[in-house]
């Protein structure tokens, strides 16, 4: 993805609440917390806290939105910090997430 930002959304280990994903998302510190993607800052957001939350969860999961999605949209900042933030964010502490 060289030139270009990248977007890209996964599924966090955890609980079915979606406590897990939010945890990741909040130990973030390169990625700001955004409703919506594509700025030139790297970004995360919880589609069923955002872009998702106004449906049903049978409706989102046939869409494919499950509880525990995070998507990323990776801005302009440099790979090697996004990618340790990433790591830190997903690396368990203490029995947290």
């Amino acid at each position: 993805m060289r030139g270009h930002g990248g977007m890209l959304s996964f599924l966090v280990d955890g609980d079915a609440i979606a406590t897990a994903a939010a945890a990741v998302v909040d130990r973030l510190r390169v990625f700001s917390i955004a409703a919506s993607l594509g700025g030139a800052e790297s970004l995360v957001t919880q589609p069923i806290t955002t872009t998702h939350h106004g449906l049903d969860p049978t409706d989102r999961a046939r869409r494919g939105i499950a509880d525990s999605m995070v998507r990323l949209s990776t801005g302009l900042e440099d790979a090697d910090d996004l990618i340790a933030d990433l790591h830190q964010a997903l690396t368990p502490r203490n029995g947290t997430g």
